[in-house]
């Protein structure tokens, strides 16, 4: 597949109005789009070329996220930043574990599907539990606490290439019983810490040619970039049909969304 940046900008474009429309993160989309795309273009290295571009992109989006937080007043930065920071050493822990002989295009097609399937479990899950408990939730992040949280989310980032928010926010609301709205911000945050670390770590991978020419070590700027835009741009709109969607119908078109994407980035593998 030759290189494309206006269909790159629509891809992203698509995947930001899902992205908003359901109320996940883009990573869990950019990652099985970068992968197909990468694959078909028959690049070496599909896997890391994934990962290393698609934290780029979530890198851009958790940044934007973080300002719409701080603009709402809802920021919370030394537990963010800390939790970013410990999150680091998850990512290099998983980095290991990716740019090992074992991480082969199938096993981290079957490890992302699991994880699909969990965000979409935790998606239906949160949509039915009770608004009021979740909300009147307390609690704090002590510096154990965070290193749990970071570790786990960085970790996850690095083998899927996605934020690892999908890991933080449960682990903060559910087990540190800390309000949803909170753990969603710290989460935005600490992601712009963690992705940051992944990418730029893997800068450093030798991975040979590139899709868009325009690449360093495994991330493929070039492609990331209209991504990153189409679907910063994207979200805004699928957050406007969030508002008018009921939740129902939400849960069973993510969880169409989401049968339909692993058996696709499977049927490629296997």
């Amino acid at each position: 597949m030759e290189f494309s940046f206006l269909l790159l900008l629509l891809i992203g474009l698509i995947a930001g109005v899902l992205a908003g429309v359901f109320g996940i993160g883009g990573g869990v989309l950019f990652t099985p789009i970068l992968f197909l795309l990468f694959n078909e273009a028959g690049l070496s290295q599909t896997v890391l070329w994934t990962i290393g571009t698609s934290l780029f992109c979530t890198f851009i989006a958790a940044t934007g996220s973080s300002i719409r937080q701080f603009r709402q007043n809802n920021f919370y930065w030394r537990e963010g930043i800390q939790i970013g920071l410990l999150g680091a050493v998850g990512v290099w822990v998983g980095k290991q574990v990716a740019t090992s002989a074992f991480y082969t295009e199938k096993v981290f097609a079957i490890f992302f599907s699991l994880l699909f399937f969990y965000v979409a479990y935790m998606f239906i899950k949160r949509g039915r539990d009770n608004e009021e408990t979740v909300t009147n939730a307390t609690g704090s992040i002590t510096v154990k606490k965070s290193s749990i949280t970071g570790g786990a989310g960085g970790f996850v980032a690095a083998l899927a290439g996605i934020g690892g928010g999908s890991v933080m926010v449960p682990i903060m609301n559910l087990y540190y019983r800390l309000p949803i709205q909170k753990a969603v911000s710290i989460s935005s945050l600490a992601i712009v810490f963690i992705s940051l670390s992944g990418w730029i770590q893997l800068c450093f991978q030798a991975g040979g040619a590139s899709l868009s020419g325009y690449a360093l070590g495994v991330v493929d700027f070039g492609a990331a970039l209209p991504l990153s835009v189409g679907g910063l741009t994207g979200g805004f709109a699928g957050a406007f049909i969030n508002l008018k969607v009921d939740r129902q119908y939400l849960q069973y078109g993510f969880a169409l969304l989401a049968l339909i994407i692993v058996v696709k980035l499977l049927s490629d593998v296997f």
